[in-house]
């Protein structure tokens, strides 16, 4: 391996491991752990390329006292969901980018998820219901194992044969991967919700609403979503032991 490989993979480490200290810092626990584990993984691979023994010695020190933080998180979190108390906050600012589904559902997706339940009014209009299949992209691509995805909309008065429509698809498509939505609606529905049948809960202030629209078709941020431009809002991630049913 060769010492500008080496150097990269230090750069790439202090920078996920710097960001790990600040979402530490602001009480984002569980997206600093899955930062913390990351660089972790970086410094240990630049400890294994490294020769020079008082370089690895210092390596291992950073690497234990990261480790030692990644497990106080850890059991902190742990306690927290074990008496139900978790809540974190995150706000998203106007205009920020970086927080594709991939990146704000990573940290609460686990092995053991294998159901979902979305309550949310707006999956009608039609950038609506692309949102809603990228999540639904986003679940299948996760390390998770879904069987199940609940839908509970409101129905669009204006065209709701274009929201059926396109919802039908989406069904079937989805039981070609072998997971079942099921789709109801409702008038009354105003909350948005995101529940996942390991206990976590993810209320976002837009619900899976919250891109702002491209400024082109061949702008950045068109297809990338991470690199899409966000409306200010914000994040509720609570867990419980008990995931009640639609």
């Amino acid at each position: 391996m060769t010492q500008n490989h080496v150097s990269g993979m230090e750069t790439s480490a202090i920078s996920v491991l710097k960001r790990a200290v600040e979402l530490d810092q602001s009480g984002r626990f569980l997206e600093s752990l899955v930062c913390y584990q990351e660089g972790i993984q970086l410094l240990m691979d630049v400890l294994k390329a490294v020769k020079d023994e008082s370089k690895r010695g210092h390596y291992r020190d950073k690497i234990k006292g990261y480790m030692d933080r990644a497990e106080q998180i850890k059991a902190h979190v742990n306690q927290l969901k074990e008496d139900g108390k978790y809540h974190e906050q995150m706000r998203i600012a106007e205009d920020a980018t970086g927080y594709s589904y991939e990146v704000l559902f990573k940290p609460y997706i686990s092995s053991a998820l294998t159901e979902v339940w979305v309550e949310d009014p707006y999956i009608r209009h039609i950038h609506q219901l692309y949102n809603f299949l990228r999540f639904c992209e986003m679940l299948l691509k996760a390390t998770c194992k879904v069987k199940t995805i609940h839908l509970l909309t409101s129905q669009d008065e204006a065209d709701s044969q274009q929201q059926s429509s396109a919802l039908a698809e989406l069904k079937d498509s989805l039981s070609s991967q072998g997971v079942t939505l099921d789709l109801q609606y409702s008038s009354t529905i105003h909350d948005r919700e995101i529940r996942f049948d390991n206990g976590w809960i993810i209320k976002i202030g837009r619900g899976l609403d919250y891109f702002k629209r491209p400024k082109g078709r061949f702008s950045v941020g068109y297809c990338d979503y991470d690199l899409r431009q966000c409306h200010e809002t914000t994040v509720d991630i609570f867990h419980t032991k008990h995931t009640k049913t639609l």
